[in-house]
């Protein structure tokens, strides 16, 4: 198990790392970061979501029966993607995200909006991961309970891999679709939490009437 350490951390770093690549590519574009804070964000996405998915691994791996340890996988990838999502992006948390009146007018930027668009991203992500990493558990099961199988091992991670992949395929697409790109949010809501962002607001209306409703773009 000690052998097996490094390679462990070496491959969580790999994906952790190309997650945050991901994130940050499809952050809301508007919000302006500085190469200062996507190192930082970097370097503590990359770190945090590490730690968080061997620390859970292990753990689970110690509690948990046979069966069930084939779905720590899971876990640590939803518990990594809670904490690598928002610190990627944890200048839209800081600054807040433009956010827009119907016809378009940039109004003001909103902390709030970029809590709720990071959050169903976040959903969205575990929701894509879910099928292959609940449901492949299940179907290995029952497939390595074949003599045939059995005898065969050098074909379980091809095989894994072609049905996490068929997955992808519908599930990508799907969750994605879950929450519209454009979302709203209400003007009560920016001028009870946000009141700064609610009088910068006012002066960008002008004489123009105040929208009820607010959109912004919440990434992917």
């Amino acid at each position: 198990m000690v052998g097996l350490l490094p390679q462990v951390v070496f491959w969580q770093w790999v994906n952790q790392s190309f997650n945050a690549l991901v994130n940050y590519t499809n952050r809301n574009a508007k919000s302006t970061i500085t190469p200062m804070r996507i190192g930082v964000a970097y370097v503590s996405a990359t770190t945090s979501a590490l730690v968080t998915a061997l620390v859970l691994k292990n753990y689970l791996e110690k509690v948990a029966s046979p069966l069930m340890q084939r779905f720590v996988p899971f876990v640590a990838v939803a518990a990594a993607n809670c904490v690598n999502i928002p610190l990627m992006r944890q200048s839209e948390l800081k600054d807040g995200v433009t956010v827009y009146s119907k016809e378009g007018q940039q109004l003001t930027e909103s902390r709030i909006a970029a809590v709720k668009g990071i959050s169903q991203v976040v959903f969205s992500r575990i929701f894509m991961a879910a099928p292959g990493m609940l449901v492949l558990p299940l179907i290995m099961e029952k497939l390595e309970s074949y003599k045939w199988m059995q005898r065969m091992k050098i074909l379980h991670a091809p095989i894994q891999t072609l049905l996490v992949g068929g997955f992808l395929l519908f599930m990508t697409p799907t969750a994605c679709a879950l929450f519209p790109q454009t979302c709203s949010l209400s003007i009560k809501t920016l001028q009870r939490w946000e009141p700064e962002k609610y009088n910068k607001l006012l002066v960008n209306c002008g004489s123009s009437s105040i929208p009820s409703v607010l959109f912004f773009n919440k990434g992917l």
